[in-house]
Parts: structure tokens; C-alpha cells; sequence
């Protein structure tokens, strides 16, 4: 199987100008190291109709291509059933009836990371688990043998972080993220995983499951966000910051990506004319703050 990078956007609404500069990055870290880069649609929870078409046509106006057919975790419900089916044949799953106001106001175990689950759930006998299904769906977590887990990133070097019982599939039925992004990353040959630096916690999680289930490990880069004036994380109420807004008061596609650009040191575009000067070493460690330009 051909080794790849990816960009995997929840297709919740647009995308503003921090997934589509984190999607460049992406892109520019897979293209430099011969990889194929994949396009996979997270909709297993929060999709928007339409949301996805608007997704793909403004990664196609800033130059991002992708190498094969887009991949939607919709319809890969039998991969996560069977790695999940997996576990539990090896007894590392038991079933939750939590709530999160349970989850919150449950004592901490003692030496248990802050905001750990507590592992309240592990403990109750057969008998208290028929009692609680009588009255609420459980979700499945893992029955984790750690509690902290270590990763080497390629701008943050190593980063241990915490390893609880996180839920596998939550009491709807759904799969929760951290078993959905292990599984479809090695059935699609990601070996290389670029990201915001927000999503540098859950990643302890994700990699131990993947030596649990017995799949590799892929290369981790978490990049910058983009943030605001006021230093949080951008967002769509920060005003012109998708596309569709920046168009309208005269800031073409071309020009919000030679933008993106700028801010990460390197020469204006097209994409594949910037490889030549792209280094990873040379990137920003700071989060990029957004000023909506003049047009």
C-alpha cells in the first residue's frame, strides 16, 4: 500500500481560514516526502447538508488536490464494529452507563491524571450492569492497561499524555473519534498525520489503541492554529474567514492562500511551485493571528 498524508474535515459548515491553512500544511508535508495525500469526510457526527460539497470546492480554489476518491467514515461502520468486536473478544472493553454530570462530579482515582475518567464503570459487578441497562443505553469504553502514553511529534518532539478508559462508542451507537481515526488511518495507508496543535492531547489515546489493535503508528506533526485577535482559536463569528465571506468584500481564493502562505514563510503559490522551498524545520511555532486584509 502506497504511503500517504491526509486532511480529514468534518463537514459541520465552511471551512475557515485555520482548517484551510492546516489543510495546505498537510498537503505541502505529504507532496515534499513523495507521499499521496487522501481526503478523508469525518461526518460520523455534526455534518451539515451541503457542508461537504462546500469543503471540497474551497480546497479545490486554494490548489489542494487529493489522489484518490474521498473516503466518508459514514461508510466504513463495519471496520470500526469489527476492531471494536476485536477488544472485547480480548476483554479490553467493558460497558459505561455514565453521565457527563456523573463523569464531572465523580471523585478523581487517587494519582489519576486530571480529567481522567475515573473508571467508575469498570468497577461494578455483573448484577449492578444488568440493573443500570435497564435504564440507559451504555456506551463501550476501553479497559486501558496505562495511564500515560508517549508520542514523538515532528515539531514538538516527545509528548507523553494521558491514557484513560475513553469511550470506543458512545451510548447512541456512534463511534467516537479516537477509534474511528486509528482505524480508517491504517485501512487507507496514512502514515503521516498533520494536524492543529489542539488535537496534540487525544493523541497518546490514539496511538496506544493502535499498538493494542495491532496497526501502525503513523508520523505525527501537530502545526500552529490560527487564532484571533484576542488570541482564541478562530472561528466564524471572528467575521470574514471563510472563502464565501472573503469573496464577497473582494479577497479572491488566490489571494487568501498566497496569504497562507506568507504566514508560514514560504513564497506565494500554485502548490506544487512552493514544494521546492518547503522545510519543515523553517515553519512558525507561534499560532498564526488573522487579520482580515484590505481587498
Amino acid at each position: 500500500m502506497t504511503s500517504a498524508g491526509r486532511f480529514a474535515p468534518s463537514p459541520s459548515g465552511e471551512l475557515h481560514v485555520g482548517n484551510l491553512r492546516t489543510a495546505i500544511l498537510a498537503w505541502l508535508f505529504a507532496k515534499s516526502s513523495g507521499r499521496d495525500f487522501l481526503l478523508r469526510v469525518e461526518d460520523l457526527d455534526r455534518a451539515r447538508s451541503g457542508a461537504e460539497a462546500e469543503q471540497l470546492r474551497d480546497l479545490e480554489a486554494i490548489g489542494v488536490s487529493w489522489d484518490a476518491a474521498v473516503v466518508r467514515q459514514t461508510e466504513r461502520a463495519a471496520l470500526y464494529d469489527d476492531a471494536i468486536a476485536r477488544l472485547t473478544h480480548e476483554g479490553r472493553t467493558y460497558e459505561c452507563f455514565c453521565t457527563r454530570r456523573e463523569i464531572q462530579e465523580a471523585p478523581s482515582a487517587p494519582h489519576a491524571p486530571q480529567g481522567a475518567y475515573p473508571g467508575t464503570c469498570r468497577r461494578l459487578s455483573h448484577a449492578e450492569r444488568e440493573i443500570r441497562r435497564a435504564s440507559r443505553p451504555a456506551s463501550i469504553r476501553l479497559l486501558a492497561d496505562v495511564a500515560e502514553w508517549g508520542v514523538e511529534d515532528q515539531l514538538h518532539g516527545k509528548y507523553v499524555g494521558v491514557v484513560d478508559d475513553f469511550v470506543l462508542r458512545r451510548n447512541d451507537g456512534v463511534t467516537a473519534y479516537n477509534l474511528a481515526v486509528v482505524v480508517d488511518d491504517a485501512a487507507q495507508g496514512i502514515d503521516q498525520v498533520v494536524r492543529g496543535d489542539d488535537l496534540l492531547p487525544s493523541t497518546p489515546r490514539q496511538a496506544y489503541l493502535a499498538r493494542l489493535l495491532g496497526l501502525p503508528v503513523p508520523e505525527y506533526a501537530h502545526v500552529p492554529l490560527v487564532v484571533n485577535h484576542d488570541g482564541a482559536r478562530l472561528a466564524k463569528r471572528d467575521g470574514a474567514v471563510t472563502l464565501g465571506d472573503l469573496a464577497a468584500v473582494g479577497i479572491p481564493a488566490e489571494r487568501v492562500r498566497d496569504l497562507i502562505l506568507e504566514s508560514l514563510h514560504l513564497p506565494a503559490g500554485p502548490l506544487p511551485d512552493v514544494l521546492a522551498a518547503f522545510n519543515p524545520g523553517n515553519l512558525p511555532k507561534e499560532p498564526w493571528v488573522w487579520i482580515t486584509p484590505r481587498s
